[in-house]
């Protein structure tokens, strides 16, 4: 073979050698991302305790709030059937 003919291999060689360096060094890189996430990782975020206590309570302000709710409705419907009679006895008396 010519040198002519060997330069194009050779440079074919050579990127894919390149290339191969790159991926390992990805790689490696890689790896240490893992393992500083492994030892990062000591297990549940200690902020989920107290973020399900927050929810719980409020879980609990809503059902104290609806009760109200449901409570002021019934005096409203109450007092609207009174002022109802009221207004009836009235035009009865006329």
């Amino acid at each position: 073979m010519s040198t002519e003919q060997k330069k194009p291999a050779e440079s074919l060689v050579q990127q894919l050698l390149a290339e191969r360096r790159e991926l390992k060094v990805l790689l490696e890189r890689a790896r240490l991302e893992v393992e500083e996430a492994r030892a990062g990782s000591t297990g549940p975020d200690p902020r989920v305790k107290a973020m399900e206590a927050e929810i719980e309570r409020l879980r609990h302000q809503l059902a104290t709030a609806r009760a109200e709710v449901n409570l002021l409705r019934t005096e409203r419907d109450e007092l609207r059937d009174g002022i109802v009679r009221a207004i009836a006895q009235l035009n009865a008396a006329e």
